[in-house]
């Protein structure tokens, strides 16, 4: 039985590298499966309930989708306008009223610790699809199938992550999974916007090489892979500081010429400026394939804690 079962999806740092490897060999025999046929019946009576307080489209149409595809259901709360929060009820009420009605909760939230306050609050599993600058635990999970694919490994990379880690909670959930695989992580960040120190602190104790820098052209050159980021104006309180650091870095034509080695680009969208659309057909470009990956990832996860895999 999978060791995941009944348990909550909340931080990178939760995961062993058995049940990483675990989890990726689940998502690939679930792409196999959906090859053959269009939905499976593993989750036929279950329902997923689906709380998102911040916009999302690849995370939730993603749950959905994998929900659907395992043969269950799905419910959703809807906009917050049309919920009872605009009447003022608690984020833990909220969470335990929903729990009476499905088996697993999905939730993303602007401030960083409520998905571990819902889970606290419920008796039913929590996945954390994003709390505010915090962490999104299942989108490094699938971006490490995706690398892991397109690349063939996930041992010994050099890896660049690039433009605001500091808020960043995909590239803060993915180094922490990535970690178990002795990878060599160049961050790349206005310093406005640079990986949080506890963060840099940790990988460096669990034996990451690390370097931080500004300069993605030396850094992209020396890796096997760029993860691209969006600067977000929406964790910025200033938004004069966001003018300051807005399209720090960009990915066009011009950028690959001048590495002069074919690379694989990764984000985890939604892209503003930071990657031009000449990029798309570029070879290397896996973005749209990664978001694909999320489906057979989730399906994974939530088989797993609902205990059919």
């Amino acid at each position: 039985m999978s060791s995941l079962k009944g348990k909550d999806i909340l931080h990178g740092n939760q995961f062993s590298k058995k049940e990483i490897e675990t989890i990726i060999k689940t998502a690939s025999e679930f792409e196999k499966e959906l090859k053959k046929k269009d939905s499976l019946t593993l989750l036929r009576g279950k329902i997923l309930a689906t709380l998102f307080f911040e916009p999302s489209t690849r995370t939730r149409l993603s749950f959905e989708a994998a929900m659907q595809r395992l043969g269950g259901g799905v419910i959703s709360m809807g906009s917050v306008e049309s919920s009872s929060v605009a009447k003022g009820e608690t984020l833990t009420d909220t969470a335990q009223t929903v729990a009476q009605y499905a088996d697993v909760i999905v939730i993303r939230h602007p401030r960083m610790g409520s998905a571990k306050e819902v889970a606290d609050a419920v008796s039913i599993p929590v996945i954390n699809a994003g709390d505010g600058a915090g962490q999104h635990p299942t989108q490094a999970l699938l971006d490490l199938y995706t690398i892991r694919k397109e690349l063939g490994t996930l041992k010994n990379l050099s890896i660049t992550l690039v433009g605001d880690l500091k808020n960043g909670r995909t590239v803060h959930a993915l180094v922490e999974v990535l970690s178990h695989f002795g990878v060599r992580f160049y961050f790349v960040s206005p310093d406005l916007l640079r990986m949080p120190e506890e963060v840099a602190v940790r990988m460096k104790e669990k034996g990451c090489e690390v370097i931080e820098t500004d300069d993605l052209v030396m850094a992209a050159s020396k890796s096997d892979l760029v993860y691209m980021t969006r600067i977000q104006k929406e964790r910025f309180a200033d938004l004069s500081e966001y003018e300051k650091v807005k399209g720090s870095y960009i990915i066009d034509r011009e950028f690959l010429d001048r590495l002069k080695k074919k690379i694989t680009i990764l984000h985890p969208l939604p892209r503003v400026d930071e990657i031009h659309p000449e990029v798309d057909s570029y070879p290397g470009a896996a973005y749209f394939r990664q978001m694909r990956n999320g489906v057979f990832v989730r399906m994974a996860l939530l088989a797993m804690i609902l205990g059919k895999r």
